[in-house]
């Protein structure tokens, strides 16, 4: 596999011309960078974010990512066009928490050419070693809590908010220039209106855990997200951390968090449980923005804020982003509560379908409980690695 100084391109040559990779450091092939999928995946399923916020997001004075990690951005050019775009990253934090040496690779997009899946590939790895990084992982932009994996089942679906969608051959160029597998991430399609479905299980645990237990549910309110965010942190930085890929939250990302949630907030669907007032489990699950993207074809203007202020006239679903429970409180039906807090808040909304995940494929215990509660997987997404030391 070629090699790439970082910082300086990289040439091979194909059947197709000379293909180069150059670090990004101009404000043109940042955008090219972010334009690359809207020609690669027109026609397709994917929904196209909005360019301005996309670029806003690789601004490293604009991403909380960038207090606590480092990242470079590659492009892949033949004969002048761009076939193909790489990130990678390192997440100083991540390494901290997991006393770790790894690094990231992630915004993945490339043309059906296996030369260029190797040299994005060999680019990014030649960057991490610098960094000295022992492991590459990925795709994840930029971190696990963001769009990550490689889609591998499911393609004739359109992605939910915050999803990544790939072609078939991204799978095949992947594991042939290397990459091994890591981790499957799920997605399953829940019919939260449908009872029928709902194993028995679930309601009787719920209301054991209000009376045995003395569990309640309060549901966040707007004008106070940025507060019940810590809530949030609080609960996920003790039930999540012993996931795979776990990143705790910290002050900065929690600030951007709170900013996105605003616009993905939907009444009834933020819950936290409590005990004697002391928050102990939570599910945070928001509109599925992407109906409303599909619409605005990656542009504010003229009409694309127009859709935006009217998300709730084009939203019919949701996403389950996280669901979780103090470990010392796993035993009290807490998750139950909030699966039948789910149906019994859907019976009331507009909203009657949507997904959960994503999910580890490891993670027995929640995937009992959504398969106790109808759910299908419809998507699977693959996060691949790769030993550098």
């Amino acid at each position: 596999m070629p090699n790439a100084t970082p910082g300086e391109p990289s040439e091979q040559r194909g059947g197709w011309g000379a293909l180069t990779v150059d670090e990004v450091h101009r404000w043109r092939d940042l955008r090219a960078f972010v334009e690359l999928p809207y020609r690669l995946h027109a026609g397709s399923p994917w929904v196209p974010p909005v360019r301005i916020e996309r670029l806003a997001y690789l601004n490293r004075k604009l991403n909380p990512f960038f207090t606590h990690g480092r990242a470079a951005w590659f492009l892949a050019r033949r004969q002048g066009t761009v076939v193909g775009r790489i990130s990678a990253q390192v997440d100083d934090e991540f390494n901290r928490f997991h006393g770790s040496r790894w690094g990231m690779f992630g915004f993945l997009e490339l043309e059906d050419d296996p030369e260029v899946a190797e040299a994005l590939l060999a680019a990014a790895e030649a960057w991490l070693r610098s960094e000295g990084c022992e492991k590459m992982v990925g795709p994840m932009d930029l971190t696990v809590n963001d769009e990550s994996g490689v889609l591998i089942e499911g393609f004739e679906r359109r992605p939910q908010i915050k999803q990544p969608w790939h072609p078939p051959y991204y799978q095949v160029r992947c594991e042939e220039a290397g990459l091994t597998k890591a981790v499957d991430l799920l997605s399953y399609e829940l019919d939260i209106s449908d009872r029928e479905h709902l194993d028995p299980v679930i309601p009787k645990a719920a209301e054991r855990a209000r009376s045995r237990h003395g569990l309640t549910v309060r549901l966040m309110g707007r004008r106070h997200l940025r507060r019940d965010m810590d809530i949030f942190a609080e609960i996920y930085n003790d039930a999540w951390s012993d996931n795979w890929g776990f990143v705790p939250y910290g002050k900065a990302d929690l600030d951007a968090y709170a900013l996105e949630m605003q616009i993905a907030w939907a009444p009834g669907w933020f819950m936290i449980v409590e005990h004697d007032a002391t928050p102990v489990a939570m599910a945070i699950t928001v509109l599925d923005l992407n109906q409303v993207l599909a619409r605005m074809h990656g542009r504010l203007l003229p009409w694309g804020w127009w859709y935006l202020l009217r998300r709730y006239h084009y939203v019919d679903q949701v996403r389950v982003g996280f669901l979780g429970v103090k470990p010392a409180y796993e035993y009290t039906g807490a998750a139950a509560l909030l699966y039948a807090e789910h149906f019994a808040t859907a019976e009331h909304s507009w909203i009657k379908h949507g997904e959960a995940g994503w999910i580890l494929e490891t993670n027995r215990g929640m995937r009992r409980g959504l398969e106790a509660m109808g759910g299908r997987i419809v998507k699977r997404y693959r996060v691949y690695e790769r030993q550098l030391a």
